[in-house]
């Protein structure tokens, strides 16, 4: 961590969650004034009279916009509408306060959910704009894209410099485990591991197991979120990512082998694969502030693994909330 932090004020909504706990862990080596991370049932971002409030209660110099509701595909078909209604609503409302209030620094965090379903791989942030998203992400996709929009148009007649970022599918400890939130790596480690318990042979998993995807450790894309906000002042999202994709397939064996587990997949195709495939250019992070993963997987995975095993209670408990991936 460089001085850039230190004597500043700043807020980071959803900073209670997965990846905001990972970001206020290294905003709190950095000796800021203030670190702000309230949670949605001290200031509900929809409200815009709540956003209002936050930020004249902290007068930040800084925010970084991790609030959202999220969920695998399974949260995504049940609650299409909230997840559109709630991410637009918190977005459009930081976003325009922190304009009026004039804050010097924005990070807003969207999604590469946002990208469309039949994208040239790698995902180059030039093609968010060729398609229509994967259609059981497009509400929350579809919903955090029209942040970057509002910033843009914010830029042009405003001159507000907020920045967008698009992690990739982000792991590790401290992410939810609870079935209505869990994204695919926590939901097979839960998979595998109560299957062991249970004394069970075989274990059901989504999909053909033919998609991919590409997984940033959680602390890798809290460093990548911090030097973006330090060095990077321009108008064009930007990914983060590992650049290393991965047949789902594939993931499945590597977590059944961490877990222990030594049965049967069973793969169920009535269900969705979701996108066909997803990894990113990282190159454009890398050229504007010098962001590069350096977790290897099997490490990363390993310590997911570790960390459920020893906080299984918290773990299962993280439902749907106002919290960022």
């Amino acid at each position: 961590m460089s001085g850039f932090w230190a004597g500043k004020r700043v807020l980071v909504t959803g900073g209670t969650g997965f990846l905001g706990q990972a970001v206020c862990r290294l905003l709190d080596q950095a000796e800021p004034a203030l670190l702000a991370a309230p949670s949605s049932a001290d200031y509900d971002l929809r409200s815009t009279t709540d956003t209002q409030r936050l930020l004249a209660d902290i007068q930040p110099d800084a925010v970084i916009h991790l609030a959202a509701r999220v969920g695998g595909i399974g949260a995504n078909q049940e609650r299409p509408a909230d997840l559109y209604l709630h991410n637009l609503l918190m977005g459009t409302n930081v976003i325009e306060q922190c304009r009026l209030a004039q804050t010097d620094r924005l990070v807003v965090v969207g999604t590469i959910c946002s990208y469309p379903k039949y994208t040239k791989v790698p995902f180059s942030e030039d093609s968010l704009w060729t398609g229509y998203p994967e259609e059981t992400n497009a509400p929350y996709g579809v919903a955090k894209l029209a942040q970057l929009v509002q910033l843009q148009a914010n830029r042009e007649q405003y001159g507000q410099q907020g920045i967008y970022l698009m992690p990739t599918n982000l792991y590790g400890p401290g992410d939810k485990f609870h079935p209505s939130a869990s994204h695919v790596i926590p939901a097979l480690i839960k998979k595998c591991v109560d299957a062991i318990e249970a004394g069970q042979d075989c274990i059901e998993v989504w999909g053909t197991g033919t998609a991919s995807r590409e997984f940033l450790y959680v602390d890798d894309a809290a460093k990548g979120i911090l030097l973006a906000a330090e060095h990077y002042r321009g108008a064009e999202p930007v990914n983060l990512g590992a650049n290393q994709e991965i047949a789902v397939k594939e993931l499945v064996e590597d977590v059944a082998e961490v877990t222990g587990f030594t049965g049967r997949i069973e793969w169920n195709s009535s269900r969705p694969d979701g996108q066909p495939r997803r990894c990113v250019d990282p190159s454009r992070a890398k050229r504007l502030f010098g962001f590069e993963a350096s977790t290897p997987f099997a490490e990363g995975l390993r310590r997911t693994y570790e960390w459920y095993l020893a906080n299984r209670q918290e773990a299962e408990s993280r439902g749907l909330s106002n919290t960022a991936r």
